[in-house]
């Protein structure tokens, strides 16, 4: 069981950051010459599938990125599994949820592809865990990728970088600026592959790369002003908010984890976590985590950030639901760049001297 108080000094936050992880730091290479060792004992000959050599424009199985997915859900299963299991030089070995339904979805899925793709009989290759620390303490496994609640990103993310793992996660990154140098620091001290799950960067919402290739290019001259707005509200799908027991097959408390004690109602989990304090920010880390990085992208202020920040907010005082309902936010940069974030409708703006 996992606990700390609600919103740590950055010093508290390291301390308990440390006091929750510790890894396994084996590479892929060590277990790959184990397996290696072992077959040299085997006295007798047998047949190996071509497939698995590579052939027929196959990758070989010792060239695929092995994967392991910590939180399946709806955007760990609806986008970020079945993109994985699209590319050839991916294998999922493992899922984890702390929702037995979902990871058993999540097993099904990856183990049905397999079976479809492969070729070569039913396929029961892909282990479900509860506890996402059984993925990184797997030797085997290189990379994982991470879709959980925010509140739940950090901890895994350094463990599995610790752990000598690659790592995938699900933006926004971290709740507090404490959160965020941490990681960054753990994953630089130990040269790991990192990336976030912005699906606006990618090549499939081509529409921000050319924005930001003019902007930055000076079609628009030299750049003034930014204006991001992201919706506001909530939008929150009906679920009870009368306390009861957690459901059977869920695991409450190690949702939960380095987040403030709280009674389980329906309400408060999955999606709705969104929509609450301590698991997450609101429209403002939901949807701002994409545009506000689209801004700093055309602002080439990727690794900085502003110099002033100023703003106002509109927060509910009942309810278990307590993020900004409304706010109005601006950001100054030291390239004299101004950046406001507005809660209206989704959209960017880039504004500069010669047109907008």
């Amino acid at each position: 069981m996992f606990r700390s108080p609600p919103r740590p000094t950055p010093a508290n936050e390291r301390k308990n950051l440390e006091v929750l992880m510790a890894a396994s730091r084996a590479t892929r290479r060590e277990f790959i010459k184990g397996a290696v060792l072992s077959s040299a004992a085997l006295a007798f000959p047998y047949v190996v599938p071509s497939s698995a050599l590579g052939a027929g424009g196959r990758t070989a199985p010792s060239e695929r990125i092995t994967l392991g997915f910590i939180g399946t859900g709806d955007h760990g299963i609806g986008r970020n599994l079945t993109g994985f299991l699209a590319h050839e030089d991916a294998q999922v070995l493992a899922v984890c949820d702390v929702d037995t339904e979902r990871r058993e979805k999540a097993k099904a899925l990856v183990e049905e592809h397999y079976s479809k793709t492969r070729g070569q009989g039913p396929y029961k290759g892909c282990d479900a865990y509860n506890d996402f620390r059984d993925i990184i303490a797997r030797k085997d496994i290189d990379a994982v990728v991470i879709s959980t609640p925010d509140h739940w990103h950090v901890i895994p993310a350094v463990m599995a970088a610790r752990a000598g793992k690659d790592v995938f996660c699900e933006k926004p990154l971290t709740l507090t600026v404490a959160e965020g140098r941490i990681l960054s620091d753990t994953v630089k001290k130990h040269k790991r592959v990192f990336q976030t799950g912005s699906e606006n960067r990618s090549t499939q919402i081509r529409v921000y790369h050319r924005m930001c290739e003019l902007v930055r290019n000076g079609r628009i001259g030299r750049l003034r002003h930014i204006r991001v707005e992201l919706p506001q509200g909530r939008w929150i799908r009906p679920a009870s908010q009368e306390v009861c027991p957690p459901p059977k097959g869920f695991d409450y408390d190690m949702w939960l984890g380095p987040a403030p004690e709280a009674p389980y109602c329906p309400a408060r989990c999955h999606w709705n976590f969104r929509w609450i304090l301590d698991y997450s920010g609101g429209f403002l880390t939901d949807w701002g985590a994409h545009l506000i990085d689209i801004a700093q992208w055309g602002n080439n202020t990727e690794f900085t950030g502003p110099v002033e920040v100023e703003g106002k907010g509109e927060f509910p005082k009942e309810g278990i639901f307590n993020t900004a309902t409304k706010f109005d936010i601006t950001y100054r940069y030291a390239n004299g760049v101004t950046l406001n974030v507005v809660s209206t409708q989704p959209g960017i703006r880039f504004e500069g001297d010669e047109g907008w």
